[in-house]
């Protein structure tokens, strides 16, 4: 290959670095950056259910409500025969739990009821209605008992209480779960500076961050917030980007390195060139990929939303079947506190919250490491997934050079080699050049003094040093000054040509001193990402545009399963559709750009925006970093969310399949009848359970350099 001094990379893909130029696919939008006093009662979410909600609201209810349960629970004659004590007696103590039962019934009750309402009117009963329901009659009945009305001996109060309560704290724990990934990004957004130093002719001038604009240069001191996103034009530091891609390290950002808003400068005081602000910064676009993704339906949620509408119905239908049977064959009382037992206890919120809770969840960790879920199709369908396509350069790669092998002439150094290709290219801004120069300096080699350096387009380099002229390119450079390689080198560059590498070689006057190779550097990451993912029983390809013995080159270093080399672009999708018609299930990760016909026909499209390009349409998921372990986070993820729907599911659909028919009274025959109390305690029991184990998904570990 020949040293151009231009764009042109390693393998004739574009060298560019994969966070650049990103504010041109920022999306333009109404979210943007919520600033530190915005109200907190804002809406995490707009599903029908919590519509109109918010978490304080339910927190706070949650809370008063508990307090009022307690003496409700505690006076309650049914819950002290229960746990076998005798409540103090004193005037009015008996009308402590109808009356504090009442608070709660209108108070902590209120959500439902007219969740309740509003389903019955739009003809469409769920959840809301099925709560709404059961404690409507708990009240009712026990308002009934209270008074002395039928002789009925159906004391609900203290089920009451806490099936309001327990249903309060279900919606909270919801709540919370669905807002905490975009309540993080609120978190970070109240912490971005309200003021930047602004450069100026004669110094710097303090103004709010609203009156920058793009264009603006801008002084980041040591331990500063960016303010806005840009790229540094002059100094480096070290920044925090943990808040935007979950990567812990810190990351050195040099000139023409871009910037996120947000970030932290840990060590150094920089200048950089804002290029985002409000609505088109990296972080928007995070909070709008984070509020689409909690909006999103899913397969697993239409299912949630079509057993609530069933379970409404298998309520009532129990009811009344229970009604006429007990009037049939028993009496009116028993009749009358069997449905009201079957009502009350049939409400399965334990199964409403099996699966919503569990999504909920998963994308707020899937947020927290970086995986921001576009869609939760996405999410459900990774568990599924039979290979993963990754594109090469930038997503495996860096997508920029890394000196890979020296080789010297018989007489010379190899060391000697590399100093004098580092000092003749120090002026030279080519990628291949700097990757030359960082090689040296990586080794601690002294490079002598060079002058006289002049850039031969096309050709590579030419610098006096020690009064010698040096010159550094490929084999146009070599035609050029009549210079011959010698066998031994020639054996080892030919070498490095058929891997698809870059070779320049190094030459004082006409004689060739040696040679280096340079390859599209593979990220470590990669190696983890790829034996993780065949650990897990997952194929990993490669697709690419570049020649097919730099693929294999790289295929084989990451033992990759397949590859597909010199792919055009616009070609790429038709590559995961032959994948497809194998009968393979197909997760296409890419940069978002390119590569979004191939993203948007694979099962899943997991974009790579590298903590800037977030504004992809075509893919289901954006990763936040750049680090292709992230990948195993998802399939991780996607088979634990998994595993707990199925075993919230069975576990709520088994209390009702047991706990219906015994509180209709159907073993009534053989003495077995469940009393109101054991019912309520059922009923809980099994509500605190779904949430509980939903709740353990906080502790899988998303390490994805883990293998095992």
């Amino acid at each position: 290959m020949e040293h151009r001094h231009s764009s042109q990379a390693v393998g004739g893909q574009p060298m560019s670095h994969p966070q650049a130029e990103h504010s041109a696919h920022q999306p333009h939008g109404a979210m943007g950056m919520r600033g530190p006093r915005q109200d907190d009662e804002h809406m995490v979410h707009s599903h029908g259910q919590h519509a109109g909600h918010s978490v304080a609201m339910f927190k706070n209810r949650f809370w008063v409500t508990l307090a009022l349960a307690v003496p409700v629970v505690f006076f309650s004659p049914m819950f002290g025969h229960l746990l076998g004590y005798q409540a103090p007696v004193f005037p009015g103590s008996a009308w402590i739990p109808p009356v504090l039962g009442t608070v709660i019934f209108f108070y902590g009750g209120q959500p439902f009821l007219k969740g309740g309402l509003n389903e019955l009117k739009s003809r469409k009963p769920g959840m809301m209605l099925l709560i709404a329901m059961a404690i409507t009659v708990a009240f009712t009945a026990s308002w009934v008992t209270t008074l002395g009305i039928g002789g009925f001996d159906l004391d609900f109060w203290w089920e009451l209480a806490l099936l309001v309560d327990i249903m309060l704290l279900g919606h909270w724990i919801e709540m919370r779960a669905l807002g905490s990934a975009q309540g993080a990004l609120d978190a970070l957004a109240a912490l971005l500076p309200d003021e930047a130093e602004r450069l100026t002719e004669t110094g710097t001038e303090t103004v709010r961050v609203s009156e920058l604009r793009s264009g603006d240069a801008i002084l980041v001191r040591s331990g500063a917030r960016m303010p806005a996103d840009g790229t540094v034009i002059e100094g480096q530091a070290e920044f925090d980007e943990s808040m935007i891609t979950g990567e812990s390290k810190t990351v050195l950002r040099s000139p023409g390195d871009p910037v996120v808003a947000g970030t932290i400068a840990t060590d150094n005081s920089l200048r950089v060139r804002v290029t985002a602000i409000g609505d088109d910064t990296a972080l928007a676009g995070i909070q709008r990929l984070v509020a689409e993704a909690q909006a999103s339906s899913s397969r697993a949620q239409a299912l949630a939303d079509r057993a609530a509408a069933f379970l409404f119905y298998f309520a009532a239908g129990a009811g009344v079947i229970t009604f006429i049977a007990w009037t049939l064959l028993g009496s009116m009382p028993d009749a009358v506190e069997r449905t009201v037992t079957v009502l009350v206890i049939a409400c399965p919120h334990a199964l409403g919250l099996a699966i919503p809770l569990v999504i909920a969840i998963s994308t707020e960790r899937a947020a927290r490491a970086g995986v921001l879920i576009k869609n939760r199709m996405a999410l459900e369908r990774m568990r599924t997934v039979d290979v993963v396509l990754f594109d090469k350069t930038g997503t495996l790669t860096k997508g920029e050079p890394e000196l890979k092998d020296i080789a010297a002439a018989d007489g010379t150094d190899r060391d000697d080699v590399l100093a004098l290709a580092a000092a003749a290219e120090s002026d030279s801004e080519h990628p291949l050049a700097r990757a030359i120069v960082a090689a040296a300096r990586e080794r601690g080699l002294p490079l002598p003094q060079a002058g006289g350096f002049t850039s031969l387009t096309g050709r590579g380099v030419r610098a006096t040093i020690d009064g010698r002229t040096v010159l550094v390119g490929g084999p146009a450079l070599l035609r050029e000054v009549g210079a011959e390689e010698p066998p031994a080198l020639a054996a080892a560059t030919a070498a490095w040509r058929d891997r698809g590498a870059a070779v320049l070689h190094v030459v004082d006057g006409s004689t060739v001193l040696g040679a280096v190779s340079l390859e599209d550097a593979v990220r470590p990451e990669s190696r983890q990402a790829v034996a993780a993912l065949q650990h897990r029983g997952i194929k990993v390809a490669m697709i690419t545009g570049d020649a097919r013995q730099v693929a294999q080159a790289v295929a084989a270093e990451l033992n990759i399963d397949e590859v597909f080399a010199e792919v055009l672009p616009a070609d790429k999708d038709k590559k995961v559709a032959e994948l497809q018609s194998r009968g393979l299930r197909v997760a296409m990760v890419g940069d978002g750009v390119n590569d979004s016909p191939a993203l948007a026909r694979a099962e899943v499209g997991i974009a790579i925006g590298g903590g800037t390009d977030v504004a992809v349409e075509s893919a289901g998921v954006v990763l936040a970093g750049n680090d292709p372990r992230a990948v195993l986070s998802m399939v991780d993820l996607s088979r634990a969310s998994y595993r707990k729907m199925w075993q919230n599911l069975v576990w709520a659909t088994g209390y009702n399949i047991i706990a219906v028919p015994l509180a209709a009274g159907v073993l009534a025959f053989a003495g077995v009848v469940l009393s109101p109390a054991a019912g309520a305690v059922l009923m809980s029991a099994s509500t605190i359970v779904v949430a509980l184990n939903a709740q353990l998904l906080r502790r899988l570990k998303l390490n994805p350099a883990k293998v095992g």
